[in-house]
């Protein structure tokens, strides 16, 4: 699928892969809509490739709307990688065997409505818009890829929000796939293993961490680069034969669980 001249949005697209993903896609000639909460970065990276920056907090439908709005004013809309999300890790119950030590259940909510509910609401109304678009000679009117984790398959101790929340956006694949196909867009999940981003911060002391990480790798014994999960992004949205996939991209890590 040719998404030159057309629009995209990246949620969670201000840093990290989403980043690396909206420059792959502005590369490819479309107009990407930087849609997430860092203003700061997500202004400069809007300028860099030419695209635009809408504050978006994924769990409000409201600013998911204007971003798709604005996406639509820049031109039909074919793209859309969701890449907005939190972590948090806590045990499910605690040591004492109060009720009151078990896994706080707000902050459980949180991570559920930000990465597993803000994904579908930005998938249902992303694909509305899509929906309007002419087709291509495929009959293709757009394409989305959301990201999951590793963690959905392979949760860790303390992960039951995180895996929860990924767990679901992989299980939404296959029947959100098969809903859209009614109007010719497709729905792909990315499962992303150790990533480089700055959330491990910097320095020897963090090279180290990232070291020991990385040497649980099966191959290459490294973290990721944003930009190798942003090259899988681009393969699934310009591939028209990839529909309804979870493609793991984790240099074959399986997650021990602690």
């Amino acid at each position: 699928m040719d998404i030159n001249g057309a629009s995209a949005i990246v949620t969670g697209g201000a840093s990290g892969i989403g980043a690396a993903s909206a420059r792959r896609l502005a590369a490819r000639g479309a107009k990407v809509v930087i849609a997430d909460l860092k203003a700061e970065d997500g202004e400069a990276l809007a300028k860099e490739i030419g695209g635009a920056f809408v504050a978006v907090d994924v769990t409000d439908t409201a600013q998911i709307e204007a971003a798709v709005n604005k996406a639509v004013e820049l031109g039909p809309l074919k793209a859309v990688v969701n890449s907005a999300g939190i972590g948090w890790a806590q045990r499910t119950i605690g040591k004492d065997g109060e009720f009151a030590s078990a896994h706080n259940l707000d902050l459980y909510k949180k991570v559920i409505a930000i990465n597993l509910i803000g994904t579908f609401d930005s998938v249902r109304l992303s694909a509305t818009a899509m929906s309007r678009n002419e087709p291509n000679e495929n009959g293709e009117r757009g394409a989305i890829v959301n990201l999951a984790s590793v963690a959905a398959f392979d949760g860790q101790i303390g992960q039951a929000a995180y895996s929860s929340s990924k767990g679901g956006v992989v299980g939404m694949t296959l029947p959100v796939a098969r809903d859209l196909s009614a109007v010719g867009v497709r729905v792909n999940c990315i499962a992303p293993g150790l990533i480089d981003t700055p959330i491990y911060g910097s320095g020897p002391e963090s090279d180290a961490f990232k070291a020991n990480l990385g040497s649980n790798v099966l191959f290459p014994k490294r973290l990721g680069v944003p930009d190798e999960l942003a090259s899988m992004v681009e393969e699934l949205i310009t591939n028209s034969y990839m529909n309804a996939e979870v493609v793991r991209v984790d240099g074959g890590i399986r997650m021990p669980p602690k």
